[in-house]
């Protein structure tokens, strides 16, 4: 009789699982190889819609990329006063921008968004340039930026594709990785007099593999949820927009891309000879999610520069197309 429970209990668990991707799939998802970047799952993941405060995700590694951690940011009169969630910021207060790094990413700090944007970019004018310098460098063509908390605005837009890539390039800086990854944050900023963060994203709290994400709300955007998930050395991104059901489908999706994919070393570092005269040198070894049926379909195709003796681009190829590259240097 008990097992008989259990089985019920896993099924009925499943068909939840299911239905809440079904959901999204009206909506939007997408399931990425943190590592590559490459498309594993998905529905309407190339749809343009708002992303709400996962924006803060970009807005982060905008300042982590052009600012000093210790930086000092006095908190202004309109920043003090930003419309939306808040860690409660007074104007005139003197605060480090790590500790507003951590307000932004931890409890999703509208306040905070708006004093590190006019702290780092002149003006939130001027640091809304700034993250849409680094879509357009990170080719996320379907992406663009008015502000940089993520309030509704008509023409603030991404899509889940393009949403999971912001955390995988931001999670590439160490700093912001050690923002993101943290469930409490105590700080020992003496100008905030101390502070003590919950992370909003609970299932960095649950034995599920998540180590960081970032959740978001607006009446327009509904639920939006990133999150980062390792387990036994495999690495996928999970974003949903205006997804109700967000905790359930993330750890549903992770779960059956960890199942279905398997981490597979293509080329470990190390030289390579292309012919008698050129090598290529492997600094970081190539790996990438792959289904058993995938392992036999691989290409492996190098481009050398004009002038041969000055880079290569290893190509991987997966039923003629491309799902991986990477700039490697040649000796000769």
């Amino acid at each position: 009789m008990k097992k008989l429970v259990k089985v019920i209990f896993v099924l009925a668990f499943s068909l939840t699982a299911y239905f809440g991707v079904a959901q999204a799939a009206s909506a939007s998802y997408a399931v990425i190889d943190a590592d590559t970047g490459r498309l594993l799952y998905g529905s309407s993941p190339h749809v343009k819609m708002p992303i709400a405060s996962l924006t803060k995700m970009w807005t982060a590694l905008v300042a982590v990329e052009n600012a000093e951690l210790d930086m000092e940011v006095t908190i202004s009169h309109e920043a003090g006063l930003a419309e939306g969630s808040s860690i409660y910021l007074e104007p005139g207060e003197k605060v480090k921008l790590e500790t507003l790094l951590y307000g932004l990413m931890l409890r999703s700090g509208n306040d905070a968004a708006h004093a590190i944007a006019e702290s780092v970019g002149g003006s939130v004018e001027g640091f809304v340039d700034l993250m849409n310098e680094k879509a357009l460098f990170y080719g996320l063509k379907n992406t663009y930026f008015t502000n940089p908390s993520g309030l509704h605005h008509e023409f603030h837009i991404s899509t889940a594709y393009d949403t999971a890539l912001m955390l995988k390039y931001a999670m590439d800086n160490e700093n912001f990785r050690e923002i993101a990854t943290t469930i409490t944050y105590n700080s020992t900023d003496k100008l905030t007099h101390g502070t003590n963060w919950l992370n909003k994203h609970r299932l960095l709290r649950e034995n599920v593999g998540a180590i960081a994400g970032k959740t978001g709300f607006t009446k327009i955007a509904g639920r939006t949820l990133a999150t980062y998930f390792e387990k036994d050395g495999k690495r996928v991104i999970v974003v949903t927009l205006n997804e109700s059901n967000d905790w359930q489908v993330h750890k549903y999706l992770a779960e059956k891309a960890f199942d279905e994919y398997k981490a597979v070393t293509i080329a470990d570092k190390g030289t390579y000879q292309v012919n008698k005269n050129i090598s290529v040198i492997l600094k970081e070894p190539i790996r990438l999610l792959l289904t058993p049926k995938e392992e036999n379909q691989l290409k492996n195709v190098l481009y050398l520069s004009r002038k041969q003796s000055e880079f290569g681009v290893w190509h991987i190829f997966l039923n003629n197309r491309s799902v991986f590259t990477k700039k490697v240097d040649l000796e000769t």
